[in-house]
């Protein structure tokens, strides 16, 4: 049985929060590293934040010019995953909307499989 490579998608809002990102940051080559590690209240936690450079084992993930990184370990947990960048009443976030999650805290950072 042949696998399907494991997909991540990036929401048109994702991508435009992006890149505002890292305009501010005043780096175009800078991409969104997106990891998950053990922790938080459900199990795992996702974590966020720039890099400039790909690692052995990374994939990268495109949406409007905008590069979203994620390491081979963490993609076994966000394949099928949707990031998403919802404004609302309450503030702004981003949001991952993970197949793989069998229940998420109330913040939404954490999750367990």
């Amino acid at each position: 049985m042949i696998e399907a490579p494991h997909q991540v998608t990036v929401s048109d809002n994702a991508a435009k929060r992006i890149a505002t990102l890292i305009e501010m940051e005043g780096d175009a080559g800078l991409m969104l590293r997106l990891s998950v590690s053990g922790g938080g209240c459900s199990g795992f936690q996702y974590g966020f934040s720039f890099d400039k450079s790909r690692q052995q084992g990374d994939r990268v993930f495109e949406r409007n010019g905008v590069k979203v990184v994620i390491d081979d370990t963490s993609l076994e947990l966000l394949a099928g995953a949707e990031i998403d960048f919802v404004e609302d009443l309450v503030g702004a976030s981003f949001q991952i909307r993970n197949p793989n999650a069998s229940s998420s805290c109330g913040c939404g950072n954490s999750f367990s499989v």
